[in-house]
This record gives structure tokens, C-alpha cells and sequence, in this order.
């Protein structure tokens, strides 16, 4: 989908290195640390497994089609399109919106822990974290101050994603790192099982539940394609150069600072909204640095603000852009005076407000944490095997079309594999997804599949009604739609 409307020749654009940082900001959370910090040296297989069948096939992909249609905005929607017709493009672009928006209080969870442990008493610090009241009004007011900065605009959203991502990512994942270091070399205990092999027990469903969700801690490098047009030229070149860097640094981060989350906090005291806070706070401790914790803390609450800012401007612009051409009712279409989304964002806030004050009703923080997070994993996953599979479809569907980056020039083979091993790890993370975690009390499982099935349901039949019930009168008359390819040549489709 492209909206073809002219920018202004000031237009904020995009440098490789904060759209990397932007890429590091959406992708990386360190709430996803200690889930797989109780896998012990096995953890760094997953990573590396998932970044192998996900995150790289998802980046070259991703660098790919945005590439290829980098004059033309819409993203998942205009790629999926491209390949399937509109029908699963608005799929793929609403999946995108609703997991995110699905998302939002997993990691806000994460945000509250860290708000309460600014304080100097970690056992009331903890009883604070574990506090449902106090967790529900963070929530809140963390998401809706992104939404008011996303309604500032781009400029607004990049050089707060940029600072905050640095700031409370990449240092404190530095950090982390350096702190474990320094931990082990000076004769810390460690408290990492390293007997365990490298290459977990794969026949053990048990070791796979819970790891699946890594590839939700993947996700996220195609969403900066809504971002292509906003990108310094040539952005062929620079977008994908921008995706490589973010990859790498992703990777470094999550597998050396699982590791250092490991040496300082046994496997059996993990807890999975709180350990990150409590790992910082010993090393701390032990460096008789405890003075320093409120620091850490704030630093973390900011890159929980640059993550959820940065998925806050992202997939509400992608979906307001498609519904633009009419796929949504005018009220969703409404802008504020400098054309951010503004009713998309206010409709996203009350969804939001309503998933978190389930946490009222839930057996634990933990259990909704859990519960909700594997929810986003299989929407999300859905969309992904319509982007891969998308991918290859358009190799023979348009064989002519200018590839700025392509994913091996001399024949479709490379592709096949790249994204086919996509599919297939993306495949087998959605079916290993719907398998309640024997690490984490989660309730009735009638009620754990009950949710995540009816949910999947719901969610993906949402779009197509949408699109059964389009009127003319939805499309925006003062936006040019550059159609697609087999619109311009319908004979071949």
C-alpha cells in the first residue's frame, strides 16, 4: 500500500545508525533476559538457534522488500499484498497493529517492576513490584505518556527512541555484561549450571515451551519498513545497512547478558517480571555499589519508554496509512494538526487500558505476563509466515521488478532457503506456543487454551470483516494510491 502524497522538503529523515538504534529499541527488551536465563548454558543455543531460522531470515527478508519497494509506504501490508491481494495484506498489517497493541502491558510490566525498585529497600521493593494496583496505574501512565509523545510526531519519536534506547538498553545491557565480568574474574560464585550441555534435551517438550517465546524477543526488525520512506538516501542501501547493525547488536546483547543474569541469580530464584532488577541489585551488592540501584532502575523505565514509543508510532502509522486507502472508517482516519494518527493511537490507548486492568482478575502478575505474551507470539507469527511465504511468491510473480538488495541475484534457490527456514522456525514456534510453560503456574489450561485459541480466532477473522464491510466513502480523496502490480497489469495476476 503507498501513499503517494508528497513530503516537505524539511521532513525529518533517518540516519543508518539512529534507525539501528530504533531497530535496537523495538526489538530488545532485557524483561526477556531471565525467562531464558533459567535454561543456563543452553540459553545461548536458543538464541542462536532462533537467530538463525528467525531473526536473520526476517531481516534479510525484511531488507529485501522494503528495498524493493522503498518508494511506496505501507510495509507488511503493500509486501503481503503484492503476493496474496488486499484481503491478506490488511490481515498481515492488522496482525502487526493488534499484537503490538496486545503487547504493550507484557512490557509494561516489566516498566513497573522497575519503577518500584528505585527505592532503597529490596524487600520493599519487591512487595511493591508484586503489587497489582501499583502495577496496573504504571501501566498506564508509562503507555499513555508514549502515546502523548507519539502525537508529537516523528522527530519527537526518533530522538526519544534513540536516547532512551541507549540509555536504558545498550548501557545497561553493557553494563550487565561488565558487571558479570568482573563478577566471575574476582571469584563471584557462579550461580549458571555449566554442567548442562550447550545443545539442550530437544525431545523434552518442557525445554521448548517456554524458549518458544524467544522469537517474539526477535521480532520486530521488518516494522521499521513503515519507517523506508523516512530514511537519509539512498535508502535502498542504507535501510538494509541498518538492519544488519541493529542484528548484531541484538544478538551480542541478548546472549552475553543472559549469560551474566545467570552467574549472579540461580535457575530455581528466577523470577520472570522481577529477576532482571534483582541480578542488577546484587551485582550491585557485591561491587558495594547498592547505592547505584535507583539509577539502574530509572535507566531501565527509560528503554521500556523507547521500545513501546517506538511500537507505539510504528504499527498505528502502518495501519492508518491502509486505512487511508479505505480499508478503515473515516473516524480512524482522523489526524492532529502536524498529521499524526490520532484517533488510531486514542482507540489503541482504550484497548490497552482494558487488557491491563485484567490484571485485577488474574492468579498472578507472572501467570498474565505469561498468558498474554504467548497470545502475541502466535498473531505476530502469523504474519510472519505470510511475509516469508510472500517473499518467495513475488520472486515469480514479479521476476522484473528492481531489487536493490536481493537475497542471492543468480536464481530463486537462496531465497527458498532463507525464507524458507523462516517459515518453518516461525511454524514451529506457533504450534510449540499454544503448550502451557511447566515453569510457570498459569491457571486452568482449559482457560490457557481457551484464551489463546479464541483469541488467534478472533483477531484474524477482525480484518476480514473489516474488509467484507469497505465503502467507497472510506477512502481518503486527498491521498494518490499508487496501485499494485497486478492492478497495473491484471492480466498477469
Amino acid at each position: 500500500m503507498a501513499t503517494q502524497s508528497k513530503k516537505p522538503a524539511n521532513a525529518m529523515k533517518i540516519g543508518v545508525i539512529t534507525l539501528a538504534i530504533m531497530n535496537v529499541a523495538a526489538v530488545v527488551s532485557l524483561r526477556g533476559l531471565p525467562a531464558e536465563a533459567v535454561y543456563g548454558p543452553s540459553s545461548a543455543f536458543y538464541y542462536l538457534f532462533a537467530a538463525i531460522v528467525f531473526l536473520i531470515p526476517t531481516s534479510m527478508v525484511a531488507a529485501e522488500m522494503a528495498a524493493m519497494f522503498s518508494n511506496k509506504e505501507g510495509g507488511v501490508f503493500r509486501w503481503v499484498g503484492e503476493a496474496y491481494g488486499k484481503r491478506y495484506g490488511f490481515l498481515a498489517i492488522f496482525l502487526q497493529w493488534m499484537e503490538s497493541t496486545i503487547w504493550y502491558p507484557t512490557v509494561l510490566t516489566f516498566g513497573a517492576v522497575t519503577i518500584a525498585y528505585i527505592g532503597m529497600d529490596t524487600v520493599q521493593d519487591s512487595a511493591l513490584a508484586s503489587n497489582k494496583v501499583f502495577t496496573l496505574v504504571t501501566v498506564l501512565v508509562i503507555y499513555w505518556l508514549a502515546t502523548f509523545i507519539s502525537l508529537k510526531g516523528l522527530s519527537w519519536v526518533s530522538k526519544i527512541s534513540k536516547i532512551g534506547a541507549i540509555v536504558g538498553t545498550i548501557v545497561p545491557a553493557g553494563l550487565l555484561i561488565l558487571f558479570g565480568i568482573i563478577y566471575l574474574s574476582t571469584g563471584g560464585h557462579n550461580h549458571m549450571d555449566m554442567s548442562q550441555s550447550f545443545i539442550p534435551d530437544l525431545s523434552n517438550f518442557n525445554n521448548l515451551v517456554l524458549a518458544s517465546s524467544i522469537f517474539l524477543f526477535y521480532a520486530g526488525m521488518e516494522m521499521m519498513g513503515i519507517h523506508i520512506m523516512d530514511v537519509q538516501e539512498p535508502a535502498s542501501k542504507n535501510y538494509p545497512k541498518a538492519i544488519f547493525i541493529g542484528a548484531i547488536m541484538i544478538v551480542i546483547i541478548f546472549v552475553l547478558g543472559t549469560f551474566s543474569l545467570g552467574f549472579i541469580i540461580p535457575a530455581k530464584d528466577i523470577n520472570l517480571t522481577q529477576s532482571l532488577l534483582v541480578g542488577f541489585d546484587n551485582y550491585l551488592n557485591y561491587l558495594h555499589l547498592h547505592w547505584a540501584t535507583p539509577f539502574i532502575a530509572i535507566a531501565l523505565m527509560f528503554g521500556v519508554l523507547a521500545g513501546v514509543l517506538t511500537w507505539v508510532a510504528g504499527p498505528s502509522k502502518g495501519i492508518f496509512t491502509v486505512g487511508k486507502a479505505g480499508y478503515l472508517p473515516p473516524f480512524f482516519q482522523k489526524t492532529n494538526k502536524i498529521g499524526v494518527q490520532k484517533n488510531i493511537l486514542l482507540v489503541q490507548g482504550g484497548i490497552v487500558s482494558l487488557l491491563a486492568l485484567l490484571f485485577v482478575v488474574m492468579p498472578s502478575v507472572q501467570s498474565f505476563y505469561q498468558m498474554l505474551s504467548q497470545l502475541t507470539v502466535l498473531l505476530y507469527l502469523i504474519m510472519y509466515m505470510l511475509m516469508f511465504t510472500a517473499a518467495i511468491v513475488l520472486r515469480y510473480r514479479m521476476p522484473k521488478a528492481e531489487r536493490p538488495f536481493a537475497i542471492g541475484r543468480k536464481g530463486n534457490g537462496l531465497i527458498w532457503v532463507v525464507a524458507g527456514v523462516g517459515f518453518l522456525g516461525s511454524l514451529l514456534a506457533f504450534v510449540l506456543s499454544f503448550i502451557p510453560p511447566s515453569q510457570i503456574t498459569t491457571g486452568s489450561n482449559t482457560v490457557w487454551y481457551s484464551i489463546l485459541i479464541i483469541g488467534c480466532i478472533v483477531v484474524v477473522a477482525i480484518p476480514f470483516i473489516i474488509y467484507s464491510m469497505r465503502k467507497p466513502s472510506w477512502e481518503d480523496p486527498n491521498t494518490k494510491i499508487a496501485p499494485f502490480h497486478w492492478e497495473e497489469t491484471p492480466t498477469k495476476k
